[in-house]
């Protein structure tokens, strides 16, 4: 695989300046202490320049939700009619996975955060319930006309979101140390045994495996995948799919 294909997402330079300042000044002061005047101070730029790319001094927290978010809604939408629901949504939580562990120092430091201080908590909170709604209006759709399948897409949602976030937790938790990876996909392979129609094991890693590193089905092919710089993840992550028979 190419080093282009797993590069992170491109920022403009003055987003990635004002989230670093607005971090040390977290670190130095506290997030309540801190004030927007004084992110753009160290910056180096204008009040106007932060609320082009922040609405708020929270979402300086989460820099890269959104994006993410787009990510995983483009991931589904793209979706073969005949790949299993349970395993897609799965596959798709582990993008936000892949979103934490590109960058562990700013992960931990964020999560550590957002313990101390309610206001992110519930900022936080409401970001996984977007997540989560994605993930069930996907399955809405996939389990449409089935007996309860409103109430199936939820449940499965939830689960998914759930074993997703403890798995991340406890990561974050070692302060970014072990496997991110095999750790979510122990989770996750809960709740593919518990609702999904394929067995659970360990190729139920999917796309996490082939972005991770992890051992695939053939441990023996070698497999090169050629990708714009700028492409967006979910194509990556289709792209990656298809080259392992596994969209």
């Amino acid at each position: 695989m190419s080093s282009s294909s797993t590069a992170p997402r491109a920022k403009p330079p003055m987003r990635d300046a004002l989230v670093a300042a607005a971090f040390r000044l977290f670190l130095e002061r506290g997030y309540e202490q801190t004030t927007v005047d004084d992110i753009v101070a160290l910056a180096g730029v204008g009040r106007r320049s932060f609320f082009r790319y922040f609405p708020s001094k929270e979402d300086v927290v989460f820099p890269d939700h959104e994006g993410c978010l787009a990510d995983m809604t483009a991931f589904l939408a793209a979706s073969d009619p005949e790949c299993e629901p349970v395993r897609r949504v799965c596959d798709a939580a582990r993008l936000v996975l892949r979103m934490y562990a590109e960058n562990p120092t700013f992960s931990v430091q964020r999560y550590r955060l957002t313990k101390k201080v309610p206001g992110l908590r519930a900022y936080e909170l409401s970001v996984v319930w977007r997540y989560e709604r994605a993930l069930a209006e996907y399955l809405r759709g996939r389990y449409a006309g089935r007996p309860d399948g409103t109430l199936r897409a939820d449940v499965v949602a939830a689960a998914v979101v759930a074993a997703h976030n403890n798995a991340l937790r406890s990561w974050l938790r070692s302060d970014g140390e072990g496997d991110a990876a095999a750790t979510v996909d122990h989770a996750l392979g809960y709740v593919q045994t518990a609702f999904g129609t394929e067995a659970a094991g360990p190729a139920a890693g999917g796309v996490s495996a082939a972005l991770f590193g992890a051992p695939v089905e053939h441990p023996d092919d070698v497999v090169v995948l050629v990708s714009r710089r700028d492409a967006p993840l979910w194509r990556v992550v289709q792209e990656i799919e298809t080259a392992f028979g596994r969209a």
